[in-house]
């Protein structure tokens, strides 16, 4: 029967090993750097948690990746060049809370010549202003779009979609908050109660989360009062911030 199956931290890092030591067979000289990262980095991987590998290649036309099962666990290996990665790990998009502690948190397991520590400097050293402007058009391009969803909602139907929108509210407005503190989440699952613990919040927001994370989402007023609610304070929140929503009659290019 295919797993996933218990697999120690011990036997994971042997796997991953392994595979590192497959990978410097076929491509020799080539290969800058390996680390593993994800849970396994950060040394909170469970039992059933999967295998996640960075490999800088040199002379890479374009990054690929595998994943595979081997019926017990799961691996995932990435292939990029190191100019593809930095420019990945410089890059400030409106997930990058969710998705760029990846490169704040590998774990070397081939490095001679210290290519992981100076992504992650090269990672830290993003000026601001890129967060604000990736803030900027998460309020556009998510929030504006959230809350005309809800408004017709609240109109014309369907109030099934509710729930699932207001994980969506929830969810946009804690990488708002990762991205003004420029801090990124551990996990997926960790998202809103990390969120929870920034201290400068719009008002709502907290309340918002809790509602999510309870799963008492089965009443369409409150879903409703609440995301209102929270929308007006994220408006007067992203005032006092400096977080303009940018209006044009006009195409803007």
């Amino acid at each position: 029967m295919i797993g996933p199956k218990k697999v120690t931290r011990e036997e994971r890092m042997e796997i991953a090993c392994s595979i590192a030591n497959q990978v410097l067979e076929r491509y020799g000289s080539k290969v800058q750097a390996i680390g593993v990262y994800g849970s396994l980095a950060r040394k909170t991987d469970g039992p059933f948690s999967d295998i996640e590998i960075k490999c800088i290649v040199d002379s890479l036309d374009e990054g690929f990746s595998y994943e595979w099962t081997a019926g017990d666990w799961k691996a995932e290996v990435n292939f990029d060049s190191a100019e593809d990665i930095i420019e990945d790990a410089t890059t400030v998009d409106e997930e990058w809370p969710l998705t760029h502690g990846q490169f704040f948190n590998i774990l070397p397991i081939y490095d001679p010549n210290d290519f992981f520590p100076e992504l992650k400097a090269k990672a830290s050293s993003v000026d601001y202003s890129i967060f604000k402007e990736a803030i900027c058009r998460t309020l556009v391009e998510e929030m504006y779009e959230y809350i005309g969803k809800l408004k017709n909602i609240e109109i014309q139907g369907p109030q099934t979609f509710l729930p699932i929108l207001a994980m969506k509210f929830a969810t946009a407005g804690a990488m708002i908050l990762g991205l003004h503190n420029k801090q990124f989440f551990t996990t997926s699952a960790q998202v809103l109660p990390e969120a929870l613990s920034f201290i400068d919040k719009p008002e709502g927001f907290d309340v918002l989360c809790e509602l999510v994370m309870s799963g008492n989402l089965s009443d369409p007023q409150q879903i409703l009062a609440i995301c209102e609610n929270y929308w007006d304070s994220l408006l007067k929140w992203s005032v006092q911030h400096g977080y303009h929503i940018e209006c044009s009659t006009v195409i803007p290019w």
